[in-house]
């Protein structure tokens, strides 16, 4: 979804403008759904909250295969939470993020999640070569261009399914004990470490709102004249790099923590991504970005396990909803913007605006945050 949904737009003869609204549609969908979770995920149920978000997505997918009016598809994308980020930034991952960390030690923390984000860019990876699809069914099949993009809508609707399926099945161990209380108690210790997380990452998420997979793909689409098929291949090496790149920053943590990681690998990505639009051709174009997909997930992992270390076993529902709230509120309201500043301003705009913010976030969470370890760094 996050290769085509750019694409797809265009081709329905939608705008950049519009094309950003429609992606911020989606995240704005996923924000609402997961601030419902933050204050209510727990008492309803993690399980089924997932498999009602798992329809939810069966929705979004099955309204984008017979919807076309811009109305419509702006309210598709809401609802079903449609995501064009490129990679699980959904309400269901807030609820996967906060059960995890509960069923291991501190020690594990860190690995358990770094392999649970390979398993998810492995997904992203096979899916991305999915991207194909339509220019595929085309050219085989002689397969109308839209109807081959509604049985890839259809067949993402179809995964959702298969998600709500396999929700059934989770152990009921994710979930929190029974409690009559109606929100969280959280420590005024891990209130401040959790809003103050929540702010720095509303700055990365509004650097990262101009960089979904949707307007990357689109901007390689248009400005090197690439289609569907390279782009899947292009994507499906990123996401490879980016699984792998997991399994480097549990390692790289363990040497030298959690917070330099996450730092450290992530600011030089910025400066990979700000180079890309200055490249001559696809093939340099191409290269910087995938030095910079080699090291900007390694902080997804680290990053995840150092909020879940900084507040109590508890609270950590509360600490997850927070900081992918404000995750997705900027990533939502920066799509937005990133469609107009490429139809206004300049083409390239969103892949510089989001490289420099970056670089400004990973200073300042260096700087505010340095000092606070997570247990199994203290000595």
């Amino acid at each position: 979804m996050g290769v085509i949904f750019g694409v797809y737009l265009f081709r329905l003869g939608r705008g950049s403008a519009e094309i950003g609204i429609l992606t911020a549609a989606g995240l704005a969908g996923a924000t609402i759904a997961t601030g419902w979770i933050t204050w209510r995920g727990d008492q309803f149920g993690r399980r089924k909250a997932l498999i009602v978000l798992a329809l939810l997505w069966v929705a979004g997918g099955a309204g984008l295969a017979f919807v076309s009016s811009f109305i419509g598809l702006l309210l598709v994308v809401f609802a079903g939470m449609v995501n064009a980020m490129g990679t699980d930034r959904s309400a269901s991952y807030v609820i996967e993020q906060a059960a995890l960390p509960n069923l291991v030690s501190d020690r594990d923390r860190t690995w358990t999640f770094s392999w649970y984000h390979l398993v998810l860019d492995a997904g992203g990876a096979l899916g991305a070569l999915a991207a194909a699809l339509p220019i595929i069914l085309y050219r085989w099949r002689a397969v109308p261009i839209p109807t081959a993009y509604a049985a890839v809508f259809l067949g993402y609707s179809v995964l959702g399914l298969a998600s709500a399926i396999a929700y059934s099945f989770v152990s009921k161990q994710i979930e929190t004990a029974p409690t009559r209380q109606e929100t969280p108690t959280v420590s005024s210790a891990s209130k401040k470490h959790v809003f103050g997380l929540a702010r720095l990452f509303a700055i990365d998420s509004f650097g990262g709102g101009f960089l979904t997979d949707a307007v990357v793909a689109y901007w390689f689409f248009r400005r090197f004249g690439i289609s569907e098929v390279q782009l899947g291949a292009l994507f499906f090496v990123i996401h490879i790099l980016n699984a792998l790149s997991h399994l480097g920053a549990a390692w790289l943590a363990g040497k030298i923590g959690l917070l330099k990681t996450m730092v450290f690998t992530h600011l030089p990505s910025s400066v990979f991504l700000i180079a890309v639009p200055l490249a001559p051709n696809f093939i340099i174009a191409a290269a910087l970005l995938l030095a910079r997909e080699a090291l900007v997930e390694m902080d997804v992992p680290t990053r995840q396990s150092y909020v879940a270390a900084v507040v109590h076993p508890h609270e950590r529902s509360f600490a997850a909803g927070i900081t992918n709230l404000s995750r997705n509120a900027f990533w939502a309201i920066a799509s937005a913007i990133s469609g107009v500043l490429m139809q206004n301003l300049t083409f390239s705009a969103p892949l510089i605006a989001g490289g420099s913010i970056k670089i400004g976030y990973d200073v300042l969470l260096y700087r505010k945050f340095r000092h606070i370890r997570p247990p199994e760094e203290v000595r």
